[in-house]
């Protein structure tokens, strides 16, 4: 494949694709490695916050869970969905974030519904393990190395 790119804003790589396409590519790497791990600790801190004082923010979870470098903090917001939609969580309105880097844009505050189930939750669900930063990438196992489409949300890591 040629380069098409008319702008030095975009080059493109010996492979022909263009610079942009491989940043996504690696940070949906790194999202793929670090996504259960990370998804694990913040619904667990969540629920841990929740059984503690009753209600929870998005902003409550992400002081107390460490993200790796490079990945997005977006992801946290497929946190809560989960226990949703088992009714262990409902949502309880909105505040404002805390967060200067959020502009004091609306976010959800979350309520605990069902005291047991979030134990039983807890029980069942341990930490995982952190990945090991040394592992191979997993571009292969999730896109052609000709790839130009957006992923869809299953393989984004936000369903």
């Amino acid at each position: 494949m040629n380069c098409t790119c008319k702008t030095p804003c975009n080059p493109c790589r010996r492979d022909g694709r263009v610079e942009g396409e491989r940043r996504k590519a690696d940070a949906l790497d790194l999202l793929a490695v670090h996504r259960e791990s990370v998804g694990r600790s913040a619904q667990r801190a969540l629920i841990r916050l929740l059984l503690d004082h009753g209600t929870a923010t998005a902003d409550d979870v992400r002081g107390l869970v460490d993200l790796p470098d490079g990945l997005n903090p977006k992801l946290f917001g497929a946190t809560p969905s989960p226990l949703a939609k088992r009714g262990i969580i409902a949502a309880d309105g909105f505040t404002r974030s805390c967060r200067p880097e959020a502009h004091a844009r609306p976010i959800t505050v979350w309520q605990l519904i069902d005291r047991s189930a979030a134990e039983q939750w807890l029980l069942a669900h341990p930490p995982l393990p952190a990945p090991d930063d040394t592992s191979p990438t997993v571009q292969g196992l999730l896109f052609d190395t000709q790839e130009t489409a957006m992923p869809t949300a299953a393989t984004a890591g936000i369903a």
